[in-house]
């Protein structure tokens, strides 16, 4: 993989920690399908490494995460890490085999990482790269770190991996949805969706300084200590949850597409009417 083709950066730092960045400023680290399965290998290296203990996840540039590219459009074969087949298939089946495979059975994949892991987040982070955060155990933000989904306007009920409910309170997850306004580190920090809001300029030292306290505790205690918080989580309906939702996500996909067509059609014959060619 050439410079201009890297997605993430990977490094192993002093005291047991890795940190994995996501490497695309020029487009506001908006994740592309390559930016996914990079994300993945970086995050399953950082697993299966038995001297790392803690998971960094930051993101470099001005903004932690824009979201899905929607612009992607480059060449990419995918390998596929799950079992949603079918993604050649046309229309629902194929849009919704797709979406289960790239966003929301990945995002589980690394939210059952068998590690801590830690977002390190700052600027804007918008709809996709809230799942990118919500996966990780703890998220210290940036003083000006915002946090939005405006995906209602796109006729969906949110991001893949709808964790809202759990991150900001039922109430909160409601105003962001049906508003698309932004929530302050501040807000998200009192709803306790974010463990720590430091300075911009303390943010990387702060996040190191907390990865390396967990990384000296011990490493099995600490995955069983993960367990049981995502267990309870379970045990609440949070997984059963995220898939309703994501179902219904995907109606709202299917009725963007009808409409889109209708629009279509609608301007075909109007031409036709007026004797365009």
């Amino acid at each position: 993989m050439t410079q201009a083709e890297k997605t993430v950066r990977y490094e192993v730092l002093e005291g047991n920690i890795a940190r994995i960045t996501l490497d695309r400023p020029a487009v506001r680290n908006a994740q592309n399908r390559r930016m996914t399965y990079d994300l993945n290998d970086a995050f399953t290296k950082a697993a299966f490494d038995d001297d790392v203990k803690v998971i960094v996840l930051a993101g470099d540039g001005p903004h932690f995460s824009s979201g899905h590219d929607l612009r992607d459009r480059e060449p990419y074969e995918m390998k596929p890490i799950g079992i949603s087949g079918g993604m050649g298939r046309p229309g629902a089946e194929g849009h919704m085999a797709f979406e289960e495979e790239v966003y929301l059975n990945m995002c589980r994949r690394w939210q059952q990482l068998p590690k801590p892991t830690i977002a390190q987040v700052h600027g804007k982070t918008i709809a996709g790269g809230l799942m990118l955060m919500w996966v990780c155990d703890l998220i210290v933000a940036a003083d000006d770190a915002v946090f939005s989904d405006p995906t209602v306007d796109f006729g969906v009920n949110g991001v893949e991996w709808f964790a809202h409910p759990w991150e900001l309170g039922i109430r909160k997850a409601k105003e962001m949805l049906f508003t698309g306004e932004p929530v302050t580190a501040q807000q998200a920090y009192n709803l306790g969706m974010i463990n720590h809001v430091v300075p911009r300029a303390e943010l990387a030292e702060f996040t190191h300084t907390l990865a390396a306290k967990i990384a000296k505790r011990p490493s099995f205690s600490l995955k069983l200590a993960k367990l049981s918080c995502n267990q309870a989580l379970d045990a609440q309906g949070f997984w059963t949850a995220q898939q309703a939702a994501f179902n219904l996500q995907h109606l709202g996909h299917s009725s963007m597409r009808e409409q889109h067509l209708a629009q279509r059609l609608k301007e075909a014959r109007e031409t036709k009417s007026e004797g365009k060619p």
